[in-house]
């Protein structure tokens, strides 16, 4: 069962709600899928190793081969190479590693090379959490293709709980988290930016066809228009964190908070069951 965990926006609680359910769970499987910030780790303070790099490829192109016919410009869709009087140009992170170029070229003048573009770890700890992430390296424009080999380390057997800790936003790095997970969880704020990313990364799971709900962090603030927006679109409210110094105290520390607040785990643990309910019922209509 793979559950991602969404925000329209950033700095609404998405990581919170990933590793304070993962917590709560146990013997899960997390899928730090934030490439250009992972931060799990920040909360969890596991060991982390090294486990593979990303390798992207990226075409070289031979020059006394190429005869400028321009083919492999006109097929690519990422403006990643050009012909120009002075010979063909590769524009390598603009490359999104199709290999299309390369079967195109009638003169076999185009052949691969690769270039790493980030790594992908492991924590080694014996904690009931088995933390994975990657890690798009500075200056790298892309972070899809990290993602996308990070999930491929993730575990499909019986009774496997994977939680995945999506980008915010809804670009295609939030696509590639997204895709093939059982249910996705939106985590929003009850303002006004708040309720207007919601309803962005709402249309994106619907168009997605993936069963969703929505977290409320920081409830208590005054502001009602996303309850009112779920209740009129039949969203389910899967839990409302309230605004409450302590929680906030202890995630500037570092620390879950339902690690103290342990309480907290019944609501998690609670939730996690009305989403189980929710596939379910999914996967039989």
């Amino acid at each position: 069962m793979k559950i991602a965990v969404a925000s329209g926006k950033g700095g609404t609680g998405k990581t919170t709600v990933a590793v304070n359910l993962a917590l709560s769970i146990g013997k899960v499987q997390l899928i730090d899928c934030d490439v250009e910030e992972p931060d799990c780790n920040l909360f969890l303070r596991s060991d982390i190793d090294k486990y593979q790099d990303v390798i992207l490829p990226v075409p070289r192109v031979d020059g006394n081969k190429c005869i400028q016919c321009g083919k492999c410009v006109q097929f690519c869709q990422y403006n990643a190479l050009a012909v120009l009087s002075s010979g063909p140009m590769l524009f390598p992170q603009l490359c999104h590693g199709c290999g299309g170029c390369m079967l195109i070229c009638p003169e076999n003048a185009i052949t691969e090379d690769e270039r790493i573009t980030g790594v992908i770890e492991r924590s080694r700890s014996d904690a009931r959490i088995d933390l994975w992430q990657g890690e798009l390296f500075t200056g790298e424009p892309m972070a899809s293709p990290v993602i996308r080999q990070l999930k491929t380390n993730i575990r499909e057997g019986e009774g496997e709980v994977v939680i995945i800790d999506s980008p915010p936003g809804t670009a295609c790095p939030v696509i590639a988290s997204l895709r093939d997970v059982d249910y996705c969880i939106l985590v929003t704020e009850p303002t006004p930016f708040g309720l207007n990313d919601l309803m962005l990364a709402v249309e994106v799971v619907r168009q997605m066809g993936i069963p969703f709900g929505v977290i409320i962090n920081r409830n208590g603030m005054g502001y009602d228009g996303v309850e009112v927006y779920c209740n009129s679109g039949d969203i389910p409210v899967l839990m409302k964190i309230p605004d409450k110094r302590q929680i906030a105290v202890l995630y500037s520390e570092g620390i879950p908070f339902v690690m103290q607040m342990t309480e907290w785990k019944g609501h998690f643990l609670k939730m996690f069951e009305d989403v189980c309910r929710q596939i379910l019922s999914t996967k039989e209509n």
